[in-house]
């Protein structure tokens, strides 16, 4: 049931960050917003993969990725007369948000979205993001677009509203530079620059506040780009100065941005005085934009370079009678903006839409409604017809506007290659968008067919490298970072980065941490070489190193998810539970499709006996990665010995069926532990042993070595195992950590004095017995302590510690707890006639 007398205004702030916004709120600079975020809910605001605008915005508009709502870019081939456009509306291939509302009987108005050209016939007014955009020359004719305003019949009207960046005065223009004077405008083209981008925000904002004074409305969205114009524009001339700006460049331009900032928050008291006080405003931006020494000094030579200045985090904002005040939400994404306004209308939410419903924002428990797919309804939406004829020649000043900003190349004269480049593109950021959805096959096969149209272009081949990585097809990963190699044009440095990560994937970890450090030296600042360094670290159990990298990222960028990840995990391995669902918690509340940030959540959680809690974090990274079997395998330990659920017991024990492959007996422990003679205790207690008798009995061993010659391989092959099946297998503790997670496993681990170990080691080996290598001892006990923590953090692990001495000592206490560890399974008095005493020839002293 639709909820009656809602009115919600959206508002748009392309490239909003709090990062710059909250110095401003503090010194009062911002009075509008101060007051929409004391009374209400704010937060981060998860950005996509690339965070391009039109392609941002539609999925703030759809719920939906790129994949599924069709707008992939800033321009599209022009489909009647060859070249490009710009991107169209008709390119959507979903409902937006005030389609789905004008079926419900709504009245919407959108102002400047972007793509929205040509606007659609909706109940309300649409005026498209092809409006605004300003001829160079005031003398020139001024048409507005064909197509550019619904209805028609309000052109003419609107029309009168739009403000020429010529017709602006000194009053307008010097909060912006108070210098304005110094400059000399025959060669300095930038004050031209802000006075379009002022020109064409206050043309949104004076047909937006028309349109609400004079129309009665339900929902309001209206759209600035104006402050990613400014942040690519003057950015880099803000405080702190960079060496790179002269000094008389950051006098003059050093204001610019906050003043871009104190010009939003006037439009914005004007937009939420006129929607009224009943009306919930929502404001967001579709990502953020670096400041300081985040902003990149250079950008390389790519299409929509601009893109590489944008950080990873935008902002919300909802005030209304429904939400909170004075409260954060977290882990919200620009996919979940959709959701959230239909459920506040009382409109069922999409099971298609990628976003979900920012439940928590509510002051009351909101019951949320839902639907297989909005596309699948009948009915009138307001869209366009499908046999729509589009005109592109009016498209062209648009398309100069984008060429200017320097988001595309001009594609000059030839129609055709400029058409070939923009379906390049667009396959290109199509890909994209499917590795950052795991989707990582289909992102390979649009790749290679790339890489076969253009060897020159490095992002491909880059890209491609990476997705064969995350599939675990080392060869191809391989081939493609040699043939980056091969490139003389690319930045060695990052292929070091790429170099490394293939290494660790190789389990070469030691060679991996060279290659990186190597690129660190080259590299210091950039968080993503550092976060691989800190998981190589993680790999090569050493956590406080990689606790360092980690908080060495958070000192550069304090949001980025990834680091607190790491950090969650630097924790938990040692030990600190606390520490470790805090920074989980960090991680989420940046971005909360992070399905491995809430299985690590739910480990600490486990730890710290929030049982109910550790369940839940399980269950979200279940929903979120199906195939995280690890999380069913928590749950299962949960729901069978913490909380005793059987209902869900039953769930996830049905989930598991479809995953696991059965039960494994392994009996490891350091080489000269014990190992063999525990094979031979199981196999004559009735247990079947999994051994190929490769390596034969000797002196060392008289009775044999029960070993199995495939098992050192483990590292590169695990579907051997399935041979191990309800057998007893013999793993030395180095391998224990590549046990596949797809089995379930009963260790049996051996332990015995060092100096035993390391002794009969040297015997074996010939070496004097007298000679005692320490730095092996030692190397010996880092491993203990890795099985220690590896035993802690595997669900599908039973372990038991058997210790040698005390077994061949007095073997029954000992043989009976292991037959309660293999459910009864072992015959005690056949395993303890193998226990040959005489064949413990090393002792300690003691």
């Amino acid at each position: 049931m639709m909820k009656k007398n809602k009115k919600v205004l959206l508002v748009g702030w392309d490239a909003a960050d709090w990062k710059i916004i909250n110095p401003l709120l503090d010194e009062g600079r911002l009075p509008a917003l101060e007051k929409l975020v004391n009374g209400g809910v704010i937060g981060n605001l998860a950005t996509l993969d690339p965070p391009l605008s039109p392609m941002l915005w539609t999925s703030i508009a759809t719920g939906k990725k790129a994949d599924k709502h069709g707008i992939l870019g800033f321009i599209e081939p022009e489909p009647t007369q060859g070249g490009v456009r710009p991107v169209n509306s008709t390119s959507r291939k979903c409902k937006a948000i005030w389609n789905i509302l004008h079926h419900h009987g709504l009245k919407c108005n959108v102002v400047g979205w972007w793509p929205t050209q040509p606007a659609e016939p909706i109940n309300g007014v649409m005026v498209s993001n092809f409006f605004q955009k300003a001829t160079i020359s005031y003398k020139k004719r001024w048409d507005v677009t064909d197509g550019a305003v619904f209805p028609n019949n309000m052109t003419y009207l609107l029309k009168s509203l739009r403000i020429h960046p010529a017709e602006l005065t000194e009053a307008h223009i010097l909060p912006f530079i108070p210098h304005a004077e110094k400059i000399d405008q025959d060669k300095d083209q930038r004050l031209a620059v802000l006075a379009k981008i002022i020109a064409e925000a206050a043309t949104i904002q004076s047909v937006s506040t028309y349109i609400m004074e004079n129309s009665s409305w339900d929902f309001m969205a209206v759209y600035f780009d104006c402050i990613d114009h400014f942040g690519h524009a003057f950015m880099k001339y803000r405080a702190p100065k960079s060496d790179l700006i002269s000094d008389e460049d950051f006098e003059i331009y050093r204001n610019v941005i906050d003043g871009a900032y104190i010009f939003h928050d006037m439009m914005l008291e004007r937009l939420i005085k006129l929607a009224g006080e009943d009306t919930t405003v929502v404001l967001v931006s579709d990502h953020g934009f670096y400041s300081g020494h985040q902003l990149p000094a250079r950008l390389p030579k790519i299409p929509a370079a601009p893109a590489l200045e944008h950080r990873p985090f935008g902002i919300i904002c909802m005030n209304g009678p429904d939400f909170l005040s004075d409260e954060r939400v977290y882990g919200a994404s620009l996919l979940d903006i959709t959701p959230t306004i239909l459920s506040l209308y009382g409109i069922p939410v999409a099971h298609d839409m990628d976003g979900k419903v920012l439940t928590t924002a509510f002051n009351n428990q909101l019951k949320v409604n839902y639907i297989d797919s909005w596309e699948n309804v009948e009915g009138d939406f307001g869209m366009h017809p499908p046999h729509l004829q589009e005109n592109t020649i009016n498209a062209a000043a648009a398309l100069q506007q984008l060429v200017e900003l320097g988001y595309i190349d001009d594609p000059g004269e030839d129609k055709n290659k400029a058409s070939e480049m923009a379906v390049k593109e667009l396959k290109y950021n199509l890909s994209r968008v499917l590795s950052s959805s795991a989707k990582f096959n289909e992102a390979i096969e649009l790749l290679e067919e790339l890489k076969l149209t253009d060897t020159d272009d490095y992002r491909f081949i880059l890209d491609l490298a990476k997705c064969y990585l995350r599939v675990s097809d080392i060869n191809m990963a391989k081939e493609n970072i040699r043939f980056l190699k091969s490139k003389e044009n690319i930045n060695s440095d990052y292929i070091y980065i790429l170099e490394g990560v293939l290494l660790a994937r190789q389990n070469k970890i030691h060679s991996a941490l060279r290659v990186l450090k190597k690129a660190e030296e080259r590299l210091p600042l950039l968080p993503g070489l550092l976060n691989e360094l800190g998981q190589i670290y993680l790999n090569l159990f050493r956590y406080k190193d990689a606790q360092n990298i980690f908080e060495k990222i958070l000192d550069i960028d304090d949001e980025n998810a990834s680091a607190w990840h790491g950090l969650s995990i630097a924790f938990l391995r040692q030990y600190d539970y606390e520490n470790a669902a805090d920074s989980a918690l960090n991680a989420l509340g940046l971005f909360y499709h992070f399905p491995q940030a809430h299985y690590h959540l739910g480990e600490a959680l486990f730890y710290l006996k929030k049982y109910k809690e550790s369940a839940e974090a399980f269950e979200i990274s279940l929903i979120m990665n199906p195939k995280l079997i690890k999380s069913a395998q928590w749950l299962k330990k949960i729901y069978t010995i913490k909380i005793k659920d059987s209902k869900k017991n039953s769930v996830i024990d049905s989930l598991l069926m479809n995953y696991m492959k059965g039960e494994v007996i392994i009996v490891s422990g350091l080489p000269r532990s014990g190992t063999s003679m525990m094979m031979q205790i199981l196999q004559a207690g009735g247990i079947a042993v999994l051994t190929d008798n490769i390596r034969m009995a000797d002196n060392s061993n008289p009775k044999g070595y029960y070993e199995y010659e495939k098992v050192k391989s483990l590292v590169k092959e695990t579907a051997w195992l399935a041979e191990a099946k309800d057998k007893a297998v013999k793993v030395i503790a180095h391998l224990l950590r590549f046990l596949p997670p797809e089995y379930n496993y009963k260790v049996i681990f051996m332990q015995r004095d060092i100096y035993e170990v390391v002794s009969s080691q040297q015997k074996m080996l010939g070496r004097s017995s007298e000679t005692y290598p320490l730095v092996i001892a030692q190397s010996f006990e880092k491993e203990l302590e890795k099985v220690q923590v590896w035993q802690t953090k595997e669900p599908n692990i039973d372990l038991i510690y058997v210790d040698y001495s005390k077994i061949v000592k007095d073997p029954y206490p000992v043989l009976e707890q292991i037959n309660s560890f293999l459910n009864h399974h072992l015959d005690v008095e056949n395993a303890a006639k193998v226990i040959d005493g005489s064949l413990y020839r090393i002792k300690t002293n003691s």
